[in-house]
């Protein structure tokens, strides 16, 4: 059985706290992600091998920030933000219902023409415009029923 000498534990932590490395990370995933897609299990390899990070590291990464997708998704990806202030002022559940009703999924499903992915994520960082959802890169912020279904509509014709 191998074992692990003192050094390189001490390697693997110095690498994880270097800064560039780190930077460099999320750039990384960001770009392998727009390569495939999303993340594939080969993507997330080839970015710890060439960044030289453990590949539990890379994975934990990928998989905490709502930005990656380690599956396929749809063309539109919708991310319904289920903070508490888009909670509080009746978003998350309103929001999510109201989309997912008018595309005929639910969140973690993409719909029968596989362009749009609904998802609910933990916080998208515009509490004080809630409600709020992500399309792709995009913010939109202080949905109604009108502006949502007008942002369907305008996923629809693209």
């Amino acid at each position: 059985m191998a074992t692990t000498s003192r050094t390189e534990i001490a390697g693997h932590g110095a690498r994880l706290t270097d800064p560039v490395r780190q930077s460099m990370l999320l750039t990384a995933l960001y770009l392998a992600q727009e390569r495939h897609g999303y993340l594939t299990p080969e993507a997330i390899e080839e970015v710890a091998s060439r960044l030289d990070l453990p590949l539990g590291h890379v994975f934990s990464t990928a998989t905490f920030y709502s930005l990656f997708r380690t599956q396929p998704s749809g063309r539109f990806v919708i991310q319904v933000c289920d903070g508490l202030s888009c909670y509080l002022r009746d978003g998350a559940d309103k929001v999510a219902d109201y989309i997912g009703g008018k595309l005929g999924i639910r969140p973690g499903e993409t719909s029968a023409d596989g362009r749009v992915t609904l998802e609910r994520v933990q916080c998208l960082a515009s509490c004080g415009t809630a409600p709020a959802l992500r399309v792709n890169d995009a913010l939109y912020e202080n949905l109604t029923p009108t502006s949502l279904d007008a942002l369907l509509e305008r996923l629809g014709e693209n």
